[in-house]
């Protein structure tokens, strides 16, 4: 009798997925890398064409990148008002049934303080080691104030929300009218709303569905435009080094010198001893952190880079429900760049330059208004209103800033590159003080590449309220 065998059983196992485009499994923090170094190449090739028929003389390399660059940043920054009020909403709303959400802001208000206070004293002791402005062979005759300045007044007035969405227009002699937005006034009225529907309780349910829905919807673009950052890497790198003054480091070389040196202290030796304090890993840190800071340094913005800051902090295991806070706050508030290490060693430049000798009591200021002065900036533009506050609260003179304005791109660099830094750095501390830090994520993210696509992927949305 002969046997028949039977026919194997039909297979269950899945297709093959489809291969994926080769690109898109290039790690994120490699093709921003390869973003820099093509950026460099293509800014040298632009500068060695030459001048061309562009605006102020640009040639049509010089043209594309500025447009690639700027469109960008702009981009960022469109995205920027509503994450911040719709973050801001929903963090507030879901803190409700947080016991200690009154000390999670504490915490971040005083580390935000100590950082501050840590980078700013770096500033003076560079500043009173090396003697910058006596060194400067800068010319006298550039000397000249500027048009904007930062005072006290402008913090308080900026408080206070000109519309519902803190929006602002400026005209133009040409008759045109360019519209933008205030950053602080947005945090205000997001943070008053946010109190709102506390107040109002289960009636403001579906006005918190909204909310989160839209919020989604905004996180969906941001990924989008994420994906775009080392092509706006090469726009941006590649404009600054065809365009920036960099003929001017040789009169202001000491200057220079100083304000990279203190942002490589405070990078690599301030900010890993705090997380080694706190027992996390700096590997870890340096690894998650890497793509907002490389994008803060292209970009010479910390509201445009925002975004991304906020990414790669909740990537590294801080839950968004406080992410979503501490983030949005630092962008306008804390600046160890912009608003400590640069106005404290401007201003002995100033006085070196213009031979006043700073007084005990003129160290003091410098490190109050570095710790409380970058609010008083948040809705303003640049540095250089910060510096014009340090020099006005000093008794400096203001023509002072004239002299530094040649080289501002050049240094804003690696201003917001700290800026951005310092700001995951204190959201990741907080969250790991209050024991409310995923550590298995936080730790993940020195093995594993930064995807755009997958940021927030892991982050449990019940830490916060389970702490």
């Amino acid at each position: 009798m002969s046997t028949q065998t039977p026919s194997p059983a039909p297979s269950t196992a899945p297709a093959p997925a489809p291969s994926r485009n080769p690109f898109v499994r290039i790690p994120f923090g490699v093709q921003v890398l390869a973003g820099l170094v093509l950026g460099i190449v293509l800014g040298l090739v632009a500068s060695a064409m030459g001048p061309g028929s562009g605006p102020e003389g640009a040639n049509w390399l010089v043209t594309t990148l500025d447009t690639i660059g700027s469109a960008f940043v702009t981009l960022l920054k469109a995205l920027v008002p509503p994450l911040v009020f719709l973050a801001i909403v929903s963090s507030i709303a879901n803190l409700r049934n947080v016991t200690n959400a009154a000390r999670l802001a504490g915490q971040t208000l005083l580390w935000f303080a100590i950082t501050s206070a840590i980078a700013v004293s770096i500033g003076i002791a560079l500043g009173a080691l090396t003697s910058p402005g006596s060194r400067a062979s800068v010319d006298a005759s550039s000397a000249a104030a500027p048009d904007s300045q930062g005072t006290w007044l402008d913090f308080l007035v900026g408080l206070v929300p000109s519309n519902f969405l803190g929006i602002s227009a400026s005209p133009h002699d040409d008759g045109t009218v360019s519209l933008g937005f205030n950053t602080l006034q947005i945090l205000v009225i997001a943070i008053a709303t946010g109190i709102a529907v506390l107040s109002v309780g289960a009636k403001a349910e579906p006005f918190l569905d909204v909310v989160d829905s839209l919020l989604a919807v905004v996180q969906k673009l941001l990924w989008w435009v994420i994906r775009l950052a080392p092509l706006g890497t090469v726009g941006l790198l590649g404009y600054a080094v065809a365009s920036y003054g960099w003929d001017a480091i040789g009169s202001l070389g000491w200057f220079v010198a100083d304000i990279y040196i203190g942002l490589i202290l405070v990078a690599f030796v301030v900010y890993p001893v705090l997380l080694k304090l706190n027992g996390l890993s700096i590997r870890s840190f340096a690894r998650g952190v890497w793509p907002a800071t490389s994008l803060g340094f292209v970009s010479r913005s910390s509201m445009g880079t925002m975004p991304m800051t906020q990414t790669v902090t909740e990537r590294m295991g801080v839950p968004r429900h406080y992410a979503s806070f501490a983030i949005p706050l630092g962008a306008t508030t804390k600046m160890d760049g912009c608003a400590a290490i640069y106005p404290a060693l401007a201003a002995i430049f100033v006085a070196n330059f213009f031979g006043i000798d700073l007084s005990i009591m003129q160290y003091l200021l410098i490190v109050l208004v570095s710790v409380l002065g970058s609010a008083a900036t948040a809705g303003m533009t640049g540095a250089t209103v910060m510096l014009t506050l340090t020099l006005s609260t000093l008794g400096l003179p203001l023509e002072g800033v004239g002299l530094l304005l040649a080289i501002d791109p050049i240094l804003d660099m690696g201003r917001t590159a700290l800026n951005v830094t310092g700001q995951a750095l204190v959201a990741v501390i907080v969250a790991q003080r209050e024991k409310i830090l995923d550590r298995a994520a936080y730790d993940a993210s020195a093995r594993e590449p930064f995807r755009p696509d997958a940021a927030g992927d892991g982050v449990r949305e019940g830490q916060l309220a389970a702490a």
